[in-house]
């Protein structure tokens, strides 16, 4: 009897502790697919900001002749940033970078703008402005959405006792998608 009782306590151990696991491995994949989810929502607005740039630059080339090489370097850092975004291209670290230079880019434009009276009143120019900030706006939603899940899985990965199950089954810690200068975030003021 006493055998029985000792061999059903050690089944009922075993079997907490895989129920244990189960639980801290489903619990990583669950915190991993919110950061996929999360980077999913930053390409997204990514693409849009693409896809909105070329038509930026095309109002203000008809306006800003002489700005030709500035709006090269936009064209020229937004076709760098979209190739990066490509799937297993870039870590976000490495996407976050080119995004960089070319937010920086698009300020310089955005400030040059203000030289030309005729172009801030221009109607085209007025909404794709607004646009632009609309989508600059849901990329930092976005971003923050992404760093919190970032947050919160590299915390799973990396805490006790959830780093044994990270580890064993190859969990790593992501990266954020963050600016490097802070300034760099703020958003230039252009009055129209």
């Amino acid at each position: 009897m006493r055998g029985m009782s000792l061999l059903l306590f050690i089944v009922l151990i075993v079997g907490a502790v895989v129920i244990w696991g189960i639980s801290i491995y489903n619990r990583l994949v669950k915190k991993r697919n919110h950061v996929e989810d999360g980077w999913s929502g930053i390409d997204v607005q990514l693409k849009r900001r693409y896809d909105l740039i070329p038509n930026i630059v095309n109002v203000v080339k008809k306006y800003a002749e002489h700005e030709q090489s500035t709006l090269e370097k936009v064209i020229n850092l937004r076709n760098a940033a979209q190739r990066s975004q490509s799937p297993g291209s870039q870590t976000p670290g490495q996407q976050s970078q080119d995004e960089q230079k070319l937010s920086q880019a698009l300020s310089g434009l955005m400030i040059q703008v203000e030289a030309y009276p005729d172009l801030k009143a221009n109607s085209n120019f007025i909404d794709l402005q607004q646009q632009l900030q609309k989508i600059e706006d849901d990329i930092q939603y976005a971003r923050r959405y992404y760093n919190g899940a970032v947050r919160e899985y590299n915390t799973a990965v990396q805490s006790f006792p959830s780093n044994f199950i990270a580890n064993k089954y190859d969990f790593r810690a992501a990266e954020f998608f963050e600016l490097e200068n802070p300034k760099h975030a703020e958003n230039p003021e252009v009055k129209l």
